[in-house]
């Protein structure tokens, strides 16, 4: 195709891609699963379709592209997510100089009846865990906190100003992966991949989930890594454990990347950081039920899994019931087992091999959770940019079909589109770690 008709082709389906979102944000409810997967999976050609066209487009023009669709979301409620009005709920606790931790939702409409509010019992109403602890670390209260001050009492304000917030790391993971792909010696025309993606404007900025700024936080991290500022890497690494607690499954890899096995004052900053996040959590004993809320989450609830699923349905053969509890803790074990042996196996010399192993180790972890939602992929698919892998790329559209779910009246997943979505995962797996020899999953 000449370059002329490429000036033209790539902004009509940047326009048609805008129109998409516009639609998905704002019109197609999450139950009307078959327009949902039609309009999604037509994003996500158009954002292939824009990476293989453009030859020499410039980063701006991506940037603009991206940002613009963005923007146009700005006063969506969402639609494919009601974790908002929790978030809203603690913010508004904080602000109230109340404790967050210290009783449910329902607890708390109980015992301080006279200091709630219409707006309090909205969100309730709109709520899908009043009965449990918030599972949120301090470091996502704050940012609650800051949308409560901010909203005085209107859910949308609200919503908005957790939007910016998001939007603006999002703006920083453009700039820092620019920036790594530079250090890196990267084609920059990989930033299409992640900024044009559906899953990551959709979830992130369109459904308020917060694993934009975990992204944030580890390309930050990586970033100092390679500018030698050791103590300002770990300061981020710990600010990401902050944020969503995932990235410290990480720890064994920085014990067998040498530049940060040996470095104190990267250690240094990574306590600091850590101790910054989690220390409120000693008032009041808040920590208890904080771990309460973890403990259950990984123990009750089941989403979108894989090897769990085939195990739980030879736990109902053989013993009749959902063994959930049983399975959860052996399936932890096997995911910190196989953390361990990769951080041994591979020891990463250089950051591009840090990174590698990285999303290697999210990998183990998701394909071994009972609970996969669509925006867990997103750090790891960030980070794996910087490699030759693409199973989380090809995860990022294979995961739509988990919305299936949401089309049945009583949530029911089908059988047929989880083999789908898994089925394209392991082909991409296979083609990432094991078709040759030189490719080995085991090979250092």
């Amino acid at each position: 195709m000449s370059k002329s008709l490429n000036r033209l082709f790539i902004p009509l389906i940047c326009l048609l891609m805008a129109v998409g979102f516009f639609c998905l944000a704002y019109y197609i409810p999450r139950e009307n699963f078959g327009l949902t997967f039609t309009v999604y999976a037509s994003l996500f050609g158009g954002m292939l379709a824009i990476y293989f066209l453009s030859k020499q487009l410039k980063w701006k023009w991506i940037f603009i592209g991206g940002l613009l669709i963005r923007l146009s979301l700005l006063i969506a409620i969402p639609k494919w997510s009601d974790d908002y009005p929790r978030f809203l709920w603690d913010g508004e606790l904080v602000k109230m100089s109340q404790n967050p931790y210290l009783e449910t939702p329902e607890g708390w409409l109980q015992n301080h009846s006279e200091s709630s509010s219409p707006y309090l019992e909205n969100l309730f109403e709109l709520m899908n865990s009043p009965a449990y602890f918030s599972v949120y670390p301090p470091l996502n209260q704050a940012i609650f906190y800051v949308a409560a001050w901010g909203a005085n009492l209107d859910t949308k304000s609200g919503v908005l100003i957790l939007r910016v917030i998001l939007l603006l790391g999002e703006i920083g993971v453009f700039f820092l992966l620019r920036k790594l792909f530079e250090h890196f010696q990267l084609f920059s025309k990989k930033l299409i991949l992640y900024w044009l993606n559906p899953l990551v404007i959709m979830e992130i900025t369109g459904n308020l989930h917060f694993e934009g700024l975990v992204l944030l936080l580890l390309l930050a991290s990586v970033f100092a890594l390679s500018k030698n500022k050791n103590a300002l890497s770990g300061g981020f690494w710990g600010l990401s454990i902050g944020m969503k607690l995932l990235p410290f499954m990480l720890i064994p890899t920085l014990f067998s990347f040498e530049k940060t096995r040996k470095s104190r004052t990267f250690w240094l900053g990574s306590f600091i950081a850590i101790a910054a996040s989690f220390g409120w959590l000693l008032i009041d004993n808040s920590w208890v039920h904080f771990l309460q809320s973890l403990k259950l989450y990984q123990g009750k609830f089941e989403f979108n899994a894989s090897i769990y699923y085939l195990l739980r349905e030879v736990g109902f053969w053989v013993k009749g019931y959902n063994v959930i509890g049983e399975l959860t803790p052996i399936l932890s074990g096997i995911t910190l087992m196989g953390i361990l042996y990769f951080s041994w196996k591979k020891r990463p010399q250089n950051l591009l091999q840090l990174t590698d192993l990285w999303v290697l180790i999210y990998l183990v972890y998701l394909i071994f959770q009972p609970i996969v939602h669509p925006w867990y992929l997103i750090p790891a698919f960030g980070l794996s940019l910087f490699t030759d892998k693409k199973a989380f790329l090809i995860w990022t559209y294979a995961v739509i079909f988990s919305y299936q779910a949401y089309g049945d009246p009583n949530y029911q997943e089908n059988p047929i589109f989880l083999f789908l979505e898994y089925s394209m995962l392991a082909i991409a797996i296979y083609w990432d770690y094991f078709r040759s020899s030189t490719k080995s999953l085991l090979a250092k």
